[in-house]
């Protein structure tokens, strides 16, 4: 086990430059707080477990929306497709009404799922650890559902889409 008192010799810089380098999907983690939604743009989710079934993500500590999250118990991860660039930046941003505007209905545990997303997951959240500066949160998934729409990537700080395949290949 490395000792945490050990200084790293790895600067944050490149370690985000590197890490950049591993395409990743877009989510928008979404709860109902207090009678209305929720929610930020995340790209830390995975999942977890198949039994039980178990997905993560990893919230800054810093984030103003997480603690709204933790609170209510449970979120909705709505996968983004391909043409929903618009709301990973304006779910990302500090300021304004991130649901005006947005097609949206409430999941089977009442969290906000958002139309045409790729595949949405309600969990119920199950844990949470620090993790240097950031949390894993860890969901129970509940009820979840895909769709044939295709996703949007994120690759070294751009958006990206899959290329459509050739025709009878």
């Amino acid at each position: 086990m490395p000792n945490p008192d050990v200084a790293t010799s790895v600067d944050p810089s490149e370690f985000r430059r590197v890490l950049g380098h591993f395409c990743s999907g877009l989510t928008i983690v979404a709860a109902s707080h207090g009678g209305e939604p929720i929610g930020m743009t995340c790209q830390s989710f995975t999942s977890l477990s198949l039994d039980p079934p178990l997905v993560g993500f990893s919230p800054a500590k810093t984030s103003t929306t997480y603690p709204q999250i933790r609170a209510s118990g449970g979120f909705c991860i709505n996968v983004l497709a391909d043409r929903q660039e618009d709301l990973a930046l304006s779910f990302s941003s500090r300021t304004g009404d991130r649901w005006s505007d947005i097609d949206w209905s409430a999941g089977p545990s009442g969290n906000p799922r958002i139309a045409g997303v790729v595949a949405w997951i309600d969990c119920d959240l199950e844990a949470e650890h620090e993790v240097g500066d950031h949390y894993l949160v860890v969901g129970r998934v509940k009820a979840l559902s895909a769709a044939t729409t295709r996703p949007l990537l994120y690759f070294q700080s751009g958006f990206h889409r899959l290329a459509t395949p050739a025709q009878g290949v």
